[in-house]
């Protein structure tokens, strides 16, 4: 009896870890393909000045920066290029308590001629709160239709605030998500994880909204932010599921593209998946009520997408220990050392990233090690470890 029980444990686990990296992702493709999303016409404005921009929204755009002087000059060089009517953006730099050179270097590049028409405020707030009480003080002055949120590390692409606008005439809409990409990092496990990542999440909006953003850059409807709690830590997550719960849209636009310029190290990388870890664990939390069947589609990709993946360390422990104790029978004995080979690749790929730079393992030792940053990370959340201000890791 005891036996049944462990084969049981075992082959459920292992079949919803199979589910939600392979099962998944295909069932997403296929639906998606049934089910294809109506992309939204592009304004050819070409930076002059035409009858339609009467009917644009009005934006803001606001970049929370800590210790930010590597690229604020970049960034508010690229905001002053993007292809939007002047009467129409607005920039806000918020600089929380930045113990460095972000605040002289953004007064002095909004000097330069490229920054001329666009207008910036830089808010040099002397202390350091957090991104969060950031975000939420800032809010409560800004009043324009839509508000961009954006990190300092991302160049946005020229047109990406007129395809937005097009998205927002349409009033269900609420958030829209850009594309995130990575300049090229050398770790091929990394790369691979984010472009499955993108194709997931294009696929998901064919289920009714897309799931979170990155901080990269989205935007939203302004009337529909609601202050985030003190503690929150995926903030790009619970801000705009926070407007999905009210009823709206989020939407995934493919021709939108983030491109992130700052790249991680192996020891930095390990720290914001720790971070990112705990923040999924309390997402899971604060939004339990999404995964309740009145959201549908929503619902699906939550549990599919976001649940499975908080539950997948848990389910690879149970899997490992029940085939260890039914290793006298021959499938749970090549299931249990198939696991112990693939985990033992994948940390060993990690420690000799050079040595080991195969795409199969690279890729095996980013999940693997992911995985284990799922499993302290929400650990950490849960005894209450994780509850800092933001950092710059890769410092």
């Amino acid at each position: 009896m005891m036996d049944i029980v462990l084969a049981t444990l075992c082959l459920t686990a292992g079949m919803l870890i199979v589910y939600h990296h392979a099962g998944y992702p295909i069932l997403l493709r296929w639906y998606a393909k049934r089910h294809p999303k109506k992309p939204v016409s592009e304004s050819q404005r070409a930076y002059k000045a035409n009858a339609q921009d009467c009917t644009l929204p009005t934006v803001t755009i606001l970049v929370p920066a800590y210790n930010e002087e590597a690229w604020i000059a970049e960034k508010i060089r690229n905001l002053a290029s993007l292809d939007y009517p002047k009467n129409k953006l607005k920039v806000v730099v918020a600089c929380d308590g930045c113990t460095d050179k972000t605040v002289e270097n953004a007064q002095m590049v909004i000097q330069e001629a490229i920054c001329s028409d666009i207008y910036v405020e830089i808010h040099d707030h002397k202390t350091n709160r957090g991104k969060v009480a950031t975000v939420n003080d800032e809010m409560r002055h800004i009043d324009s239709d839509i508000t961009a949120m954006s990190d300092v590390s991302a160049l946005i692409s020229l047109d990406a605030l007129l395809i937005a606008g097009e998205h927002f005439k349409n009033p269900e809409v609420g958030v829209v998500n850009a594309t995130y990409q990575l300049c090229p990092t050398g770790n091929q496990g990394e790369d691979v994880y984010w472009k499955y990542q993108t194709a997931v999440k294009e696929c998901e909006a064919s289920f009714g909204s897309s799931l979170g953003s990155h901080g990269a850059f989205y935007l939203f409807r302004t009337t529909l932010f609601t202050p985030l709690p003190s503690n929150t830590i995926n903030d790009d997550f619970i801000l705009p599921m926070q407007i999905v719960k009210q009823g709206y849209t989020a939407e995934y636009e493919t021709r939108m593209v983030a491109l992130e310029l700052e790249e991680t190290n192996t020891k930095a990388d390990f720290k914001r998946r720790l971070r990112i870890s705990a923040g999924n664990m309390q997402q899971a939390i604060e939004l339990f009520s999404l995964f309740s069947p009145k959201f549908k589609g929503i619902a699906f990709a939550f549990f599919s997408g976001k649940g499975l993946r908080l539950l997948t360390p848990y389910l690879m422990i149970v899997s490992l220990v029940c085939s260890f104790f039914l290793r006298d029978y021959f499938l749970f004995n090549f299931l249990f050392w198939a696991q112990i080979a693939v985990y033992t690749l994948g940390i060993v790929g990690y420690l000799l990233p050079k040595k080991l730079s195969i795409k199969p393992i690279s890729l095996i030792s980013y999940l693997v090690v992911g995985h284990y940053a799922n499993f302290v990370g929400g650990i950490r959340y849960l005894i209450g470890l994780e509850n800092t201000p933001w950092t710059r890791v890769n410092r």
